[in-house]
Formats: structure tokens, sequence, C-alpha cells
């Protein structure tokens, strides 16, 4: 029977009959779900007339995108902008909602692509936002993790926590990503081996655990706000997260372990945060568990021009046909003191919140051994309007 329905259709197809109308639309619907190219669905669009609307009107390349990468479900709306400026509705209501199915279509087409298409062997990292705690700073800080060789200036290069008594303390170490849109494949962790230490001993963490997504504080909103716009997603006090990845084990051991994620995460926002769950490794001078990494690295491909999304409240797309695909500045280490001036003060006030003011004193001076010395609220506010 199936072999007979099968010749019957390569009959009809020789005949150029037009499978729509021999199959009903739920049929035709159920069928085109198993494509998973968003050049084939380009390519049914252009067959005929009444193709193309039924893919249009369907919205087979927004639902492939959603299949492909569940985060793009919390996108709104999508926006063309030519020339840097989205142009402005004009005609009938009608005539403008075909006008938005096509535009869709287009934008999701080309999203799902260039996502699919990307070549994840690049680190996405761009700058350490902070630690829940550091033992020794700044010798054992964050912005250690971010340097592959475990030794610099012939010191040894990592971060360090504040001892804990209690072996299942977590703790957590933020990042910034180069973009607010990257594809995320892996991120590798480096346990620290202290070698200085009788027995060489490694404090690395029981397990591993991996959130993404973006920052409060960039948007200036406050957590009920957030509470009741996005109820599925956990935020927290700065951030709110829109992926959270399954608990890896970490081995105790001195080389970079990767831990692969189950799917490509398409990371809206550009946080990451990692959770360091629990300590192995005592240390033998205070008797208190440590946890130390020296190297992190994130896999994967920031997408830097053609696309842009503007968060958290309508969570729109944008989509710049006219942008060139170029790589961005760290990596061609042009000197852009327009856009470097931007990325220094959005960092400051990431520190801020998260480290609290001294610790931006301390990032400006350069001294580590800098102590507190503006204690009153007056000082303070003379030096705060300076930064922000």
């Amino acid at each position: 029977m199936e072999m007979e329905m099968e010749m019957e259709m390569e009959m009809e197809m020789k005949g150029c009959v037009d499978m729509l109308e021999k199959l009903d639309i739920d049929s035709s619907k159920h069928v085109l779900k198993f494509l998973d190219d968003p050049g084939d669905l380009v390519r049914l669009a252009c067959v005929s007339r009444s193709w193309r609307n039924f893919v249009i009107e369907n919205r087979f390349c927004k639902d492939l995108c959603i299949k492909m990468f569940p985060e793009v479900c919390h996108i709104t709306r999508v926006m063309e902008c030519k020339n840097g400026v989205d142009p402005p509705p004009i005609g009938s209501s009608k005539v403008l909602e075909w006008e938005n199915l096509q535009r869709e279509h287009k934008i999701y087409a080309c999203f799902t692509r260039e996502l699919m298409t990307l070549v994840s062997d690049k680190c996405c990292l761009q700058f350490p936002i902070g630690a829940s705690s550091t033992d020794n700073y700044p010798d054992e800080s964050i912005e250690n993790t971010l340097n592959p060789s475990p030794r610099e200036f012939e010191r040894p290069s990592y971060w360090s926590s504040q001892g804990a008594s209690n072996i299942e303390a977590p703790e957590t170490l933020t990042y910034k990503l180069k973009s607010k849109l990257c594809v995320i494949h892996e991120i590798d962790i480096q346990p620290f081996q202290a070698y200085f230490q009788r027995g060489s001993p490694i404090y690395s963490a029981k397990a591993v655990r991996f959130r993404l997504g973006y920052s409060k504080l960039s948007y200036s909103l406050e957590s009920e706000d957030l509470d009741d716009l996005l109820p599925d997603h956990k935020c927290d006090d700065n951030y709110v997260w829109t992926y959270t990845s399954p608990d890896f084990p970490m081995l105790q051991e001195n080389c970079l372990q990767s831990f692969k994620l189950p799917r490509p995460v398409l990371c809206i926002g550009g946080m990451l945060q990692i959770e360091l769950l629990g300590r192995v490794q005592r240390q033998e001078m205070d008797a208190l568990y440590y946890v130390c990494v020296c190297h992190v690295r994130v896999v994967g491909k920031p997408l830097m021009s053609r696309f842009d999304v503007n968060i958290p409240l309508d969570y729109t797309l944008m989509y710049f046909p006219d942008a060139k695909d170029v790589i961005s500045t760290e990596e061609r280490g042009s000197d852009d003191h327009a856009s470097g001036w931007q990325a220094f003060i959005s960092r400051l006030r990431e520190i801020r919140a998260v480290r609290g003011r001294n610790y931006i004193f301390n990032f400006l001076l350069g001294n580590g051994a800098f102590q507190e010395q503006y204690d009153s609220d007056e000082e303070e506010e003379e030096i705060l309007p300076v930064i922000e």
C-alpha cells in the first residue's frame, strides 16, 4: 500500500501536479515540519506563489529556528534595519500584515542559517565580571582565569575562593561574552594544582553547572518587573538566566576539562555564570576547603555584525542586511576608542554591583594593596559621578 502511494505521488510529480492541492493543510504542515534546513524552506517558497504563501503564512522558518534553538522562543518581534533605521510601516492593515510575515520569513531564514553555519572554534569570553569570593585579591583574582598558562611572570596564575568548612559550599564565576548573541557549544575549565604545597593538591570542584543570560544592570530593571515579565526564567539580584545546563562532574585532575553542552545554545544577552558545586580538597594550613581555577575557555562563535537583540522588555531581533561580516575589535586589534570606552564604563557598572565600590577603586588604581579610604558617603558621591 505504501509503495503504491509513493508511485502515485511520483507520477503526480512528473505530471507537475501541485501537492498542496492533493493534501489537506494539516498533512502538508506535518510533512514540512520534518525539514531541518532553512535553505529547503527558502527553496520551497520559490516553487510557486501558492507554495510561497503557504510557507510564509505558516511561519515555518520561525518554527524551525525555535526547534533548533529553543531560546529563540523569547523573541517577540523582528526588525529589518537598513542603513541603521527600521523603515516606517506604510499601507493598509492587510498589506502590513503580509509584509510583516514576509519580513519575518526572511529574517528567521537568514538567522537560522547563520546560527547553523557558524564555526565554533574561538573563545567567546570578553572579560570577567566577578567571583562570589576571592581569597587573596588581586593575586588570586578571577582575571587570572583568562590566562591559558598556569604561570605568568614566574608566578602561579589562578583564581581561588575563600576557605569554607562546609564541603558543599558553592562558588560562582561570572563573565561577559564578546557579543549579546553567541552560540555556545562547550565550556572548558582547568582546576589549579598547588605545586607549591605539600603533596601538590588539586583544588577542583565536585561538579559544575552553567547559566547563560543577560544582566539587569544594563537595563535599569527591578526584580519584581522581571518576575512578572519572565516567570519561567531564573532571576537573581543582577542577572536573568535564560538557560541552565545540567550538572557535569568535575575530575580532580590538573588538565583542561571539556564540558560539552547537550546541544548548541544561543546565549541572548552575552552573560555567562559558572557554578562550582561542592569542594574536594582541604588546605593543610587552615583545614578549610577551597576551589581554585587555573583557566576558563568558552568555545563557540559570537554574532558580531548582521544581528543584534534588544532586551529584555520587547526582545526584538534586529537584522542588518547591509552589514558586512567583520571581526570584533578584540580580534582585529584595532584602536576603537569610542567602543573601548563604552565597554570600560559598562564593565565598571557591572563590577560595582557585584563587588562594591571599593573594588572599582582598586581596579582603577591598579593597586591590590589599596585600602578603603572613602568611608563617608559624601566622599563616595563625589567620585562615583565621574565613573558613571
